[in-house]
């Protein structure tokens, strides 16, 4: 057992330091927002109103106070594990209603006629970047240096625990320093290589009060429903906070409320189903159509380009069409570049009779890093996936999503098994989460899971995140091929 080390008087406060240094980005970020707001109005349409001028205090002190009230109450307990979608989700949200407070008391105050409206949608816009932006960046210098990470101690050193530090390690704004584990039989291999083991099971209370930590994770989901509470209980007249992971890995948790009954000590686990919401459904098609029907502006000039480069590369058509599950089971005729020569067929049966590498990673990946199938032009077009932008046509026509489940082929069914049912309740997508999380470097029943993981958890905030971050996979080129 390693010897626990007391936590600093810095790591003790950091608790109460950095929602002092957000709330400060905060200010500053509503405050710039304001003025670049109001000169690019007095520049903008400066014959409009000559006179339009902002008082002092309002620039500095109400308008301000009022945004920070919103920020503290959409975000007060989670500048620490909340990810960066719904970072900008809260921040949206926060910039929505102090905005539309402000221009209820205008209204009330009889000032609505001489305050400009580009000024104050200027001001909701500039806000909401700045602040997300001025959020992001102070969570990553801090998270660099390890400043004002707040120490932990882990109780339960397994797979469950593995997979919480994975999502420290590379989560938006999880500045936590890990002090420990406590577990009686630690299972992990590499957590024992990186962290100490302070003790077992029985030691917790020892552990607790000679570190002086205040933040305690249970990741022992295999404990039982009594030992559980026995843990939570012993651990949290000690500490400031104790979370725990219960044995429900898998299930839907964007969409998950927690309720109470108080007198008979119960808790309830709710959980919505977005996509089965009409509502929800007709905002991502507006969104898809919308952007699908923009979007035609870069893809018609870009698909003419291409096009010409692919008929000079290699025999056969520009277009390659091919029949992909969409939703409710119904096939659909999915739009690409062609990227293959005409007889791939017979040239990959060739391939793989010839390497059981090959037939191996086929196997389990439904892809080849080599594949002998794709022109030189196809390669090119894969990396940056240019292959899909005949696929806007799939969404304008509704076959499709941009972002969405990947789109299955036929003759993948049988292998998709009891996914099937749950990943085509909706219309799959050009990007999606598989997308953004490693493309072809994910073997077929993760791509699965994390498909289903997307139905059970969208939202439209999600679909924009994974908009974003699929532009920076696509750039990087990353598990592209």
């Amino acid at each position: 057992m390693d010897k626990p080390r007391r936590i600093s008087l810095r790591e003790k406060y950091a608790h109460y330091i950095l929602p002092i240094i957000v709330g400060l980005s905060d200010y500053i970020a509503v405050v710039t927002a304001e003025n670049l707001s109001y000169m690019m109005r007095k520049f903008w349409l400066p014959i409009a109103n000559p006179a339009f001028h902002i008082p002092f205090i309002y620039l500095f002190v109400i308008v301000p106070t009022i945004f920070l009230c919103f920020l503290h109450i959409n975000s007060r307990t989670k500048l620490r594990s909340t990810p960066l979608w719904k970072v900008a989700q809260n921040v949206f949200s926060a910039c929505f209603y102090a905005i539309l407070l402000i221009l209820m008391l205008m209204y009330f105050a009889k000032v609505s006629e001489v305050v400009s409206r580009l000024f104050v949608g200027l001001t909701w816009l500039f806000s909401f970047v700045f602040i997300v932006f001025l959020r992001y960046g102070i969570k990553k210098y801090l998270d660099k240096y390890g400043l004002l990470q707040i120490p932990v101690l882990f109780v339960g050193a397994g797979h469950t625990a593995e997979l919480v530090i994975k999502s420290f390690d590379s989560g938006f704004g999880l500045g936590y320093k890990v002090i420990g584990f406590i577990d009686d039989h630690p299972v992990s291999v590499a957590l024992t290589e990186r962290f100490k083991i302070l003790g077992g099971f029985g030691d917790i209370e020892r552990v607790i009060k000679a570190t002086g930590v205040r933040s305690v994770i249970i990741t022992a989901p295999g404990l039982s429903p009594v030992e559980q509470v026995n843990l939570v209980n012993r651990i949290q007249p000690l500490v400031r906070s104790v979370s725990f992971v219960p044995d429900f890995m898998g299930a839907p948790v964007t969409t998950m409320d927690v309720e109470s009954l108080f007198d008979e000590r119960i808790i309830f686990l709710k959980v919505r189903n977005n996509l089965a919401q009409w509502q929800n459904r007709m905002i991502k098609r507006i969104f898809d159509l919308v952007c699908g029907i923009m979007g035609l502006v870069v893809v018609v000039p870009a698909a003419i380009v291409i096009g010409v480069l692919i008929k000079l590369d290699s025999k056969g058509p520009v277009f390659f069409t091919h029949r992909r599950i969409g939703q409710n089971g119904k096939e659909f005729n999915c739009y690409k570049f062609r990227s293959m020569f005409v007889d791939g067929d017979r040239i990959l049966d060739e391939y793989l009779k010839k390497s059981s590498e090959a037939k191996k990673e086929w196997e389990e990946f439904a892809k080849l890093k080599d594949d002998p199938r794709v022109t030189p032009m196809g390669r090119i077009i894969r990396r940056y996936s240019l292959d899909e932008l005949p696929q806007m046509f799939n969404v304008i026509k509704g076959d499709m999503s941009l972002v969405g489940p990947r789109p299955y082929m036929p003759r993948e069914k049988e292998m998709m098994g009891e996914y099937l049912s749950i990943i085509t309740t909706t219309v799959p997508g050009i990007t999606g989460l598989w997308q953004t999380s490693g493309r072809n470097e994910i073997n077929f029943s993760d791509r699965l899971k994390l498909d289903e993981w997307y139905v059970r958890n969208w939202s439209m905030w999600m679909d924009l995140m994974f908009l974003l971050k699929t532009a920076v996979v696509v750039l990087k080129s990353k598990g592209a091929y």
